[in-house]
């Protein structure tokens, strides 16, 4: 996590990374880069608190070994999330969620190779949030594009940056890493969307 000053926002920025969640009351953005990684941004209204993940596989039996407890799987980045914001003093039954990302970016020799994970993701997503009953205020998920998501945790919005896939280098070059890495421990922007 880093984090800098935005002139476009008038804003102190913090960036999470993979595997990374972030929890504030703070007057702050929240920022993170997806190709198929999905975040879930979740939100106390009551509190105007919130906070938002970023997590790369559903669950660390897919592809790696399950005793790896880390934010990089959704099963785990969903609990740490949410134990983050129970510390803050958010209750369960007031938290509000938008879901981002899942998109299929990956070269298409990849693409075939990889194709489950973005739809896993999403889908992994969407029953998580269903099964603790946490309600889905939106979404916007799947296709062929990246996005830069930026949370403001003391209101909830979200603000979308669509990075169209011929735009994308950097996103797919970074997926393709992280998907080298989990098999190792096996053996210009668009219009802002404000959510």
């Amino acid at each position: 996590m880093h984090t800098y000053y935005s002139s476009q926002f008038k804003s102190s920025i913090l960036t999470i990374h993979p595997g990374e969640h972030y929890a504030s009351g703070d007057d702050i953005l929240i920022s993170t880069l997806l190709g198929s990684c999905i975040t879930v941004t979740l939100f106390d209204p009551v509190l105007k608190s919130g906070g938002m993940n970023h997590f790369m596989l559903p669950h660390p039996g897919i592809i790696t070994n399950p005793k790896d407890e880390n934010g990089k799987y959704g099963v785990h980045a969903m609990e740490l999330l949410i134990n983050d914001l129970f510390k803050l003093g958010c209750r369960k039954e007031r938290l509000q969620a938008k879901v981002f990302g899942g998109g299929t970016v990956l070269s298409s020799e990849a693409e075939n190779k990889y194709t489950s994970i973005p739809r896993g993701n999403i889908d992994f997503a969407f029953s998580f949030l269903n099964n603790e009953e946490i309600p889905l205020i939106s979404s916007d998920t799947g296709g062929k594009k990246g996005r830069k998501i930026y949370f403001h945790p003391v209101t909830g919005k979200v603000y979308l940056q669509n990075i169209e896939r011929r735009l994308i280098l950097n996103i797919t070059e970074n997926e393709k890493k992280y998907v080298r890495e989990i098999q190792k421990e096996k053996t210009q922007w668009g219009k802002t969307i404000i959510f």
